[in-house]
This record gives C-alpha cells, sequence and structure tokens, in this order.
C-alpha cells in the first residue's frame, strides 16, 4: 500500500500527553480532508489517552471505538515505577485523519485546535506551517514608520503616495502571495542571521506574517507621524518592490483620510493600543473606536481647508536631546527653565537618573513627560514599575514557563524582558541618532542588584559589551537608550541604596521645599482659575512634618475630586492623614490634632 504524500516542507509535529504520559507523533498530508484543510497522518507507536472526556464529539468517539475493534489502538504497557499513571494506548500502525484538528482529538481524548496543539521538536505551532484560515472580516492594524532608520516615512511618503510600508532588506524575492509563519522564519533566520538577536528576529516574523499574510483590503491602517494619528484602508495587496536602502520594499496602497486626530485627545482605550511597541499592531480590539474617529471627522471642518499639517523637524543625524522650550516649561509648570535645562544636560551625560522625593511630588508624571518631550513621542517610551519579587528574567531576559492551553504543560522559553525590547528597537539600524527612554517606576523597591545582574557594568560602560547569562549573546546597552528612575523616599530611604547604584545615576531631588516642586500647586491653582487655599493649607502643612521623607506632595490636590463639595476635606482625611499616621505610628500623637485642616486654618495667619 503506498505511503501517503506528505505536505512539502513541513516537519514532524509532536503533542506531549500530561502527567508524563507519553508522546504521539505525526505529520502533515498533502492530500486534504472533507472541511478543506489538510489530513494528519498519525505515526504508529503514538500514545494517545485512553480516557474520553466529556467534550469528544460523536465522530471522534467512534472513531476511537473502530480503532479499538479493529487492533489499530491497543492497550500501552503497564509502567511499574507508575502504578497510578492513568491508561494509554498505543498506535499499532499509522492512522490517517481527517485533519490534524481530529487527529490531536483522538490523542487527547477531547476536542482540541490541532494547529495549536500540535507543536514542532522547537515548539513552533502546526499553525504556522498552514495558509491563514478564517479571521474576522475586517481588522484595524497600526504600521509604525516615523522613524524607520531614522526617516520620517509616514510624513515623506505615506500619505503623499497613499501607500504603508515595510522594511525587509534582508529577505530574498517572496514567490507565495501569503507566505506561512515558518516560511517567513527561514527567510528571517537565513537573512537576518548575525544583523538582528533572537528578539528581533522573532518580533520581525511576528510582524511580517502580520502585513504579508493577515492584514487584507479593506482593513483599517493606522500610523503615527508628530503627535498626530493617521487613519485609512487598506486598497491593495502587499507587493515586494525596490525602494532606497531597503527601507520601504514591501509596501500596500492605502486610501488615507483627509483629517488626522491629536494624540492627547484620542480615546484612552486608542492611546493603550498605540503604545505597544511593535512596528505592526492588531488594533481590532478598538476598530469601533477607529471607525467613531472617521464618523468625527466627517462632521468637523477641516481647520486647514484640508490640507495636512506637517510640523517638519530638521533630519537628525548625531545623537541628541532636543532643546527645552517656553511652551514644554509652561506645559510642566516649571517657572525656572534652567532647572530643566540642568536635567537636559543631566540625562545627556550621565544617560541614567533617578527622581527621588516624598509622595505626591509627580515623579512619574515628570519622568514620562520628560520622556515623551526628549523621545519625540509616546512610541519611543517603555514604563516598568519595580517590585519586591521583580527579578532579572523579569526585566531583561530569561526563560519565562509558558502553559500549552491544550494539555497544561509548561514549557520553557527564552523571553525578552522590557528592557531587552527596548535595547534592540534602539539599536536597530538607523535607530542610534534617536532617543529611546525606559522609566523605571518606584526602582528601589527591588534588589537591584538582582534585576540588574551583569547590566551594572553596561551602565556605566556604555562602549563595552558583556556576555549574556542566558542567550549568550554579546550585549552592549546602546548609547540612545536612556533610563530614568522614580523613587519614593517614605517607602526606602535613599541612603539605603548600594554604591554601585548611586555611582551609576545621577539623583534628582523632587521635594516640596524645593523647587520646582515648591509653588508648585499654587501655580497650578492659578491657572485653572481656582482659590489659593489649598496651596496656603499644604505648605503650613509641609512646614509642621520634621521629616523631609514624609513632606506631602502636592499631586494630592490637583485632582477634580478634590474641589467638588467636601472634596478637599475627604481627601484630607483619606489620603494624607493616613500618611502621617503611619509615619508617626506608635508615638502616640493626635495626627488630626496636628495636622488636621482645623488645626491648620486656625493657626494661619
Amino acid at each position: 500500500m503506498p505511503q501517503p504524500e506528505r505536505l512539502p516542507g513541513t516537519p514532524e509535529f509532536r503533542i506531549k500527553l500530561p502527567q508524563d504520559g507519553g508522546e504521539a507523533r505525526g505529520h502533515l498530508l498533502a492530500e486534504f480532508g472533507g472541511n478543506g484543510t489538510h489530513k494528519f497522518l498519525l505515526e504508529e507507536g503514538s500514545t494517545v489517552a485512553a480516557e474520553a472526556w466529556p467534550g469528544l464529539g460523536d465522530h471522534a468517539r467512534r472513531t476511537r471505538a473502530e480503532l479499538r475493534a479493529n487492533g489499530g489502538l491497543v492497550n500501552a504497557p503497564t509502567d511499574p515505577d507508575r502504578p497510578q499513571a492513568p491508561p494509554r494506548w498505543v498506535a499499532a500502525r499509522d492512522i490517517e485523519c481527517n485533519s490534524s484538528s481530529a487527529a490531536a482529538a483522538l490523542v487527547y481524548g477531547y476536542d482540541a485546535s490541532g494547529p495549536e496543539s500540535w507543536r514542532t521538536t522547537e515548539g513552533h505551532p502546526l499553525a504556522d506551517y498552514l495558509s491563514t484560515g478564517w479571521r474576522a472580516p475586517r481588522k484595524a492594524w497600526l504600521v509604525r514608520g516615523s522613524n524607520v532608520s531614522g526617516h520620517n516615512l509616514v510624513r515623506q511618503l505615506w500619505l503623499q503616495e497613499e501607500f504603508v510600508s515595510l522594511a525587509g532588506a534582508h529577505l530574498p524575492p517572496l514567490e507565495e502571495t501569503d507566505p506561512t509563519k515558518s516560511t517567513l522564519r527561514r527567510f528571517v533566520e537565513d537573512g537576518y542571521e548575525g544583523a538582528a538577536s533572537y528578539n528581533q528576529k522573532r518580533g520581525l516574523v511576528d510582524e511580517l506574517h502580520a502585513f504579508l499574510t493577515q492584514m487584507r483590503v479593506g482593513d483599517t491602517v493606522a500610523a503615527i507621524s508628530d503627535g498626530l494619528l493617521h487613519v485609512g484602508r487598506v486598497t491593495g495587496e502587499a507587493v515586494q518592490t525596490a525602494s532606497p536602502g531597503g527601507l520601504s520594499n514591501l509596501r500596500r496602497t492605502v486610501a488615507w483620510q483627509a483629517d488626522s486626530h491629536a494624540y492627547e485627545e484620542l480615546p484612552e482605550e486608542v492611546q493603550q493600543k498605540l503604545s505597544v511597541q511593535h512596528d505592526v499592531v492588531d488594533l481590532t480590539g478598538v476598530l469601533d473606536a477607529l471607525d467613531g474617529l472617521a464618523e468625527q471627522a466627517e462632521h468637523t471642518a477641516p481647520a486647514t481647508g484640508g490640507e495636512r499639517p506637517a510640523a517638519e523637524r530638521p533630519v537628525q543625524r548625531e545623537l541628541s536631546l532636543p532643546d527645552i522650550t517656553g511652551a514644554l516649561a509652561t506645559d510642566l509648570l516649571v517657572h525656572d527653565r534652567a532647572w530643566l535645562d540642568e536635567m537636559r544636560e543631566l540625562l545627556f551625560d550621565e544617560r541614567q537618573l533617578v527622581l527621588f522625593g516624598p509622595p505626591g511630588t509627580g515623579k512619574t508624571y515628570l519622568a514620562m513627560k520628560l520622556a515623551e518631550y526628549f523621545g519625540g513621542g509616546p512610541e519611543q517610551v517603555k514604563i516598568v514599575q519595580f517590585h519586591p519579587s521583580y527579578a532579572y528574567e523579569d526585566f531583561f531576559e530569561g526563560f519565562r514557563p509558558v502553559e500549552d492551553p491544550e494539555t497544561r504543560e509548561v514549557a520553557f522559553r527564552l523571553t525578552a524582558g522590557p528592557l531587552r525590547e527596548l535595547a534592540d528597537l534602539a539599536s536597530r539600524e538607523g535607530n542610534r541618532h534617536i532617543p529611546h527612554f525606559l522609566i523605571i517606576d518606584e526602582i528601589n523597591r527591588a534588589n537591584l542588584a538582582k534585576v540588574f545582574g551583569e547590566l551594572y557594568f553596561l551602565l556605566e560602560y556604555r562602549t563595552r559589551s558583556v556576555r549574556l547569562t542566558y542567550s549568550g549573546d554579546d550585549f552592549a546597552l546602546p548609547p540612545n537608550l536612556f533610563v530614568i528612575g522614580t523613587m519614593n523616599t517614605a517607602d526606602r530611604s535613599i541612603a539605603l541604596v548600594d554604591a554601585a547604584m548611586r555611582r551609576r545615576f545621577a539623583f534628582v531631588e523632587l521635594s516640596p521645599r524645593t523647587e520646582p516642586t515648591a509653588g508648585l500647586l499654587a501655580r497650578w491653582l492659578k491657572r485653572e482659575g481656582r482659590d489659593l487655599e489649598p496651596a496656603r493649607l499644604l505648605d503650613a502643612l509641609n512646614a509642621r512634618i520634621d521629616d523631609t521623607d514624609f513632606a506631602i506632595g502636592p499631586s494630592y490636590l490637583m485632582k477634580p475630586g478634590v474641589y467638588r463639595d467636601g472634596g478637599l476635606e475627604r481627601t484630607w482625611r483619606t489620603k494624607i492623614l493616613p500618611l502621617l499616621e503611619e509615619h508617626h505610628y506608635g508615638e502616640g500623637l493626635d495626627v488630626a490634632a496636628r495636622y488636621g485642616l482645623d488645626s491648620l486654618r486656625e493657626q494661619r495667619p
């Protein structure tokens, strides 16, 4: 009997049964089954679960019963070392199944997705070797193009010539119209060997597959440039063409809408999706919100006669940070621009700084605003928060447990953390003059030596590289990666930060008693047209607190709820006094009598 033909270019696939219950093996066949997918051959010797679960379909139950009756599935030998192990069967011959899902149901004893259950020895799912099946009728995508090797393609090409693109300079000619992920992985592994890290190559495969195979004509596409979101509709299939430097050689034509949308005015759910740092991001979850923006634009007369606003910026060639402007100082309510100039100089010289001070002084807010301003937008900013259990594997890279959704088995996969991801983005060809920022909130709440590991060395010596613990790569922190940490001194004294940390970071204090935080609440109240009493009360409160680490910052009183009826008293009672209760714990002090609003109002001249 002739052997069925295997699907060319596909490897052997495996399923590992839970509780060390053995393994099933098989491969895709060139012939299609009755449901329009490739048939699957379960190989002789494969282990099969003997128990049938309630969720198993009738057809799969009949198939298993027939195979038991005709000798296709026989009892597996009992393992004397595991007498309590669940019963198993073994395939006595090769078994041809109608699909990979039918084969998975046969093995598991319950219905399961074959494209996700069957895996290669490297852990890649069978789905990577199949052409794209069903997908939503219309999807939405973000494609980044404002910084492609230092070029703003959105402004320079996409909007003018009506297309969207990806860079693929090292790819061979693509003969398939919808290449599978396995095909693209092979091309990327060959073409980008030595030119990209494992994490960059993994991300590139996903982005190419989304752009070339998942994206379809009629989908919504979005792009960000100069703080504006541009939305359009995909009108053409993906094509591979020549382009200068290979920056835009994979293209799809797009009909762009005439109006754009300011980033800060977008719905919060859209902003959140846009913060994902990949070149191609699936935005289908916010498709309705994007459609709403389009409807809103149709009912709004364009303010510029239909022309697209283009805030031209000079093309950078060397790494630099933008100069401080009066508009930035006004936005941050910093009346002393010299302080902001000093922050810029510190960042450029040291590459790392920590903003420290008591709670409520706006450390995280200021860090994010400065990072977005110096980096040119939120696309170049990533934020993480440290905590006591945070480790090197969470921060940089490590083997992380990944659970198989079907078998519930856990496998370990080398996974990049936020620092590795941002470093890979910053070190892309043509990106090294673009500042990228990592914000570490509550940096002093983790075991820093445990989190940073050998990266401590790289923070001080940016021109050197070290061999990494897990991947074995030779790695250097790119010079255009800046780190801003925030530290709440009420949680842990700054004196407890080890000497290695202090040597590698510049420390800048934000205190209600020093600029620029001093007087910030009064400036905010004036801008909002409110009474200045809360600022006077806060100053009187901090004058009574003997420990500067426990002073109260102005951000507690810069929220709308404070200025509703009874809001100031409520905030004072539920936010501020509990902090001071903790500070004076065990001292027997009547905190409300010393720091309450009535006391402060009585003694205030």
